[in-house]
């Protein structure tokens, strides 16, 4: 019989609040702050502190888990999230779901941003294209090629019918949508253009990079006239009519530039809904916050400056003797222009300085009542922060950070009834259910690098780095003794069987006994526990592992000369010495039988050793890395090891074979405790998330697995069997390119091939039903048997179903494969479809791709006009009844509206707010007019 195994499989991580990679975001409502983690999207509710949602994929234990690497939220209850390896997934934050996967780039998603509808999206990435997706139609429009660098930025102008993109290149690039072209660049930065962003109004467009300097640029809407035309290029056009027309086309105009407090670059720019403040985050702790000036405003502050500058300047010239009046005369009427710059609009209200290295910030879209806007910083050691902006200064209203450790997991370690997992970090020590995950105690601690939880889960002892050993009260949760234990850091701590102490390993070259006591407290009735040292024993070199055989008999001490010394535990007498290893120890582990040990070292290499007489069984290439963690399964010959390559694997130690490899941490893992029963085992990572796995009762077999890790390979380099990566990349040209928007993927080539084989059991079919009939007419009577492959379907349903199953975003690519003449027999089936009125629109977009993909094929080939004379004749029809259909149910939905409007009163509610909105807008611009109009006659009195 061939053995089989049991899998594991990833069941649930916690630990991590916010990842350093990701942006966060407020959904539409503002109740609610999208923060992701690593691979998954976290939902907390902002007043309550608590996640209510985590959004992941669906992945298999062999995938690695992808970390979410943008986010952006759409004025409905949709999420868009872009991960590492290019897709973006549509989330509806309300059901908890993946509405839909959108494939098109080939490097991770940078930038995210949905137009003010919620029907498109735009997204840019570090393929260095963006990609236009519809949203409701799911999916990709079209690809905008030009920046020859990373897209940071992307925003929508022009109700949805412009777009801005920033990038690494220096450059901003403005796109039309309609006619899929670069109609502007616009160059002048010294370095990256980090983030852009526009306000409500669309009135001013602000660029951040590591410049001193934040660049404003005016923007221009489409001109209704040639009169305001001629109003806006200036006196500077003159009759030049090519000028004229390039100015037509400038949506961006530069407006200017304000200085910034800090050297550091910046991260973000982001204007509040509200459009009354601008946030200005850097790649640093501080966040400065400007005070957008409304046009009266900013007027006001205009003239105040002009006003000080004609004091000024009549001051000077009441000292100085001059003889040339009219030169004078000219100067001071130059300069008495209003002209309004960036410092007139935007003024510097306040900074905000966070505690650690803030990454992402993110306005609330709701305004609250008390305070200017709410802003949320997610900072770099795992934290979320809230605050309130007031006019005079900011408070900060909540701060989420219990969930998980301000820096990487050093340890993990399960109590004996697998009830309580307990971590250390660098300032504290975490108590966790690992079933569910929640955070049940935080206690402040030094540096933990080891730690155990006494029987019965009373207590914990955790070894510091400073040599101290702190000994934690759980049910108080609270710091119950510090001891001076070591002289140097504490690398490793291991329990004694029997229950009644433990051994400490130190970088002093001590191994030290310790026993548990029972002692009073003082001035208290309760008792509490304390150790003391029983034994020291003195080393050579520096103490990196200790462990201790299960029957108590050896204790195990891995040392810095890259040995291992077996020593007797009653006498500390030397038993053997394993060497072998040509870097240090760094974990190892002796089975529950006290056959095997097993080493872990830096060399990237695992030794399995017996235990009786010393000798090496195997030596085994473990990982790309050092090899961080080992430990058995209880009463078997199985193990896990962790390291640096950020994997876990399983092995079986008889037989030297890798049976798993689990793909699932972002970054180094550092530490492993397995479950006494071997039903989960639990990691810690430097990407300060702790994961559990969970045994299945799925059975494996070594051989199956060895085939899927070489299928993995192959499908790991199927992208350059897609496109040769050799071949010089095509110069793009200065105002840019457009290419389809999806990508071959492996899902493609398989629903190409599906269809293939769709239409070749349809064709067969066809001939059998054809050959039933002939029979049929000569008088054979023989009853046609069905088909079962058919799945009782005609032969046009069954290709249909074919079609049907293929993603709507996959359609274009899975196409752009099919050969022509399987091409040529889909068009024929498709006229049969359009009776269905379910299927006309996947019938236009089938028909439009194949005529656009074989246009100079179909049109000579004789074959086909048939068939395209037929679809001209149906398809205009169909389509016509489509709309109507739609028009129809739209005008019926509108109708139902104003009917339910009618009976409440909050149409009434909505037009009040709205008309008071309109009065204020004609109050200001009368108020503007007001000023303009004395200002005027002002200059005509000092011109007399």
């Amino acid at each position: 019989m061939v053995k089989s195994y049991l899998r594991y499989e990833p069941a649930a991580f916690f630990g991590v609040i916010v990842s350093v990679e990701s942006n966060i975001t407020y959904d539409s409502s503002g109740k609610h702050l999208l923060a992701p983690a690593l691979e998954k999207l976290g939902i907390w509710h902002v007043r309550q502190g608590v996640c209510t949602k985590t959004l992941s994929p669906s992945l298999s234990s062999r995938a690695p888990s992808l970390a979410v690497t943008c986010v952006a939220s759409a004025p409905s209850s949709l999420v868009a999230s872009g991960y590492a390896d290019g897709s973006i997934r549509i989330w509806d934050c309300d059901k908890g779901s993946c509405e839909t996967t959108l494939n098109g780039h080939k490097g991770a998603v940078t930038a995210l941003r949905y137009n003010k509808v919620g029907s498109l999206l735009a997204s840019g990435s570090k393929d260095n294209d963006v990609i236009l997706w519809d949203v409701v139609g799911e999916t990709g429009l079209f690809r905008l090629r030009g920046h020859r660098d990373q897209i940071t930025d992307l925003v929508f102008l022009d109700s949805g019918k412009k777009l801005v993109s920033s990038s690494k290149d220096k450059f901003l690039r403005v796109w039309d949508l309609e006619t899929q072209h670069c109609m502007q660049v616009m160059s002048g930065h010294h370095s990256e253009i980090w983030s852009i962003d526009v306000d409500p109004d669309e009135r001013y467009l602000v660029t951040g990079s590591a410049d001193l300097e934040l660049r404003f640029y005016n923007v221009k809407h489409e001109l209704m006239n040639g009169e305001s035309m001629a109003n806006e290029t200036g006196p500077e056009t003159g009759n030049d009519g090519e000028s004229a027309t390039q100015n037509k086309w400038e949506v961006l105009k530069p407006f200017g530039e304000i200085q910034r407090q800090s050297k550091d670059r910046v991260a973000t720019v982001r204007f509040s809904k509200s459009g009354n403040l601008l946030a200005c985050q850097v790649a640093g702790k501080t966040v400065e916050i400007f005070r957008v000036l409304d046009e009266v405003e900013s007027k006001r502050k205009a003239k105040r400056r002009l006003n000080r500058k004609k004091e000024k300047k009549s001051a000077k010239m009441g000292v100085e003797a001059t003889d040339n009046v009219e030169a004078n005369h000219v100067t001071e009427e130059a300069g008495n222009v209003l002209v309004v710059t960036v410092p007139d609009v935007f003024k510097l209200l306040q900074t905000i300085r966070a505690s650690k290295k803030i990454c992402s910030i993110s306005f609330c879209p709701v305004t609250p009542k008390s305070s200017l806007a709410s802003l949320a910083l997610s900072l770099n050691n795992n934290l979320l922060e809230f605050y309130s902006i007031e006019s005079g200064s900011s408070t900060k209203t909540l701060a989420i950070e219990l969930q998980g450790h301000r820096s990487d997991v050093r340890s993990v370690t399960l109590s004996s009834d697998n009830t309580l997992l307990m971590s250390t970090s660098h300032n504290a020590v975490k108590i966790w259910n690992p079933s569910t995950g929640s955070c049940l105690r935080t206690i402040d601690s030094g540096y933990g690098l080891c730690g155990l939880i006494v029987p019965h889960n009373k207590y914990a002892m955790v070894g510091t780095r400073d040599g101290k050993i702190e000994i934690i009260d759980i049910g108080s949760g609270t710091l119950s003794e510090v001891v001076e234990a070591h002289g140097g850091s504490i690398r490793s701590i291991a329990t004694i069987p029997n229950g009644n102490g433990f051994v400490t390993g130190s970088a002093d070259h001590d191994v030290k006994f310790w026993g548990y006591q029972i002692k009073q407290r003082p001035s208290q009735d309760s008792k509490c526990l304390t150790i003391s040292n029983v034994r020291t024993m003195k080393m050579n070199d520096d103490v990196l592992v200790v462990a201790v055989s299960p029957d108590a008999k050896y204790v195990a001490v891995a040392l810095l000369d890259c040995t291992v010394k077996i020593l007797f535990m009653d006498s500390l007498k030397f038993f053997l010495s394993l060497y072998g290893h040509k870097l240090p120890v760094l974990c190892m582990d002796i089975s529950s039988d006290g056959d095997l040990i097993v080493t872990g070292s830096a060399d990237k290499n695992l030794r399995i050793w017996g235990l009786d007489f010393g000798d090496c069984h195997k030596s085994i290439f473990a990982h790309a890395d050092s090899v961080m963690a080992v430990q058995f399964v209880r009463n078997t010959h199985y193990m896990f090891s962790v390291g640096k390559d950020r994997l876990v694997k399983y092995w079986d130690a008889d037989k030297f074979e890798l049976l798993l490899t689990l793909e699932g941490h972002h970054a180094d893992v550092w530490c492993l405790a397995v479950s006494n029963r071997g039903d989960f085992f639990v990691t810690g990572s430097h990407d300060r998330s702790i994961r559990r796995w969970d045994r299945t009762e799925e059975p494996f077999f070594i051989e199956e697995e060895k085939e899927k890790r070489l299928e993995e390979i192959f499908e790991a380099d199927i992208d350059n069997t897609f496109e040769d990566k050799h071949i010089p990349k095509e110069e793009l040209p200065e105002e840019g390119a457009v290419a389809l928007a999806g990508k071959r993927t492996l899902e493609t080539l398989t629903a190409t091939d599906s269809i293939i084989d769709a239409l070749d059991v349809a064709e067969v079919e066809l001939k059998r039903i054809a050959e039933h009939e002939d029979e049929k007419a000569r008088g054979k009577v023989a009853e046609c048997q069905p088909n079962m492959i058919m799945l009782g379907l005609s032969p046009s349903d069954y290709v249909l179903r074919a079609l049907s199953n293929i993603s709507t975003n996959d359609l274009e690519q899975t196409l752009l494969a099919l050969p022509f003449s399987d091409a040529l027999k889909l068009l024929s089936y498709t006229k049969d479809w359009t009776s269905n009125p379910d299927k006309v629109e996947l019938v236009c977009r089938i028909v439009t791709v194949l005529l656009q993909i074989h246009h100079s094929q179909l049109i000579s080939t004789p074959s086909a006009r048939p068939v395209l004379a037929a679809l001209k004749e149906i398809i205009y029809p169909r389509v016509k009844e489509c709309k109507d259909t739609l028009g129809f149910n739209l005008a019926a939905m509108d109708h139902l509206k104003q009917l339910m409007a009618s009976r409440s009163d909050a149409l009434f509610r909505d037009a009040k707010s709205k008309l008071l909105e309109i009065r204020s807008q004609q109050s200001k611009r009368l108020e503007a007019r007001t000023e303009t109009k004395t200002e005027n006659k002002k200059k005509k009195k000092q011109k007399k």
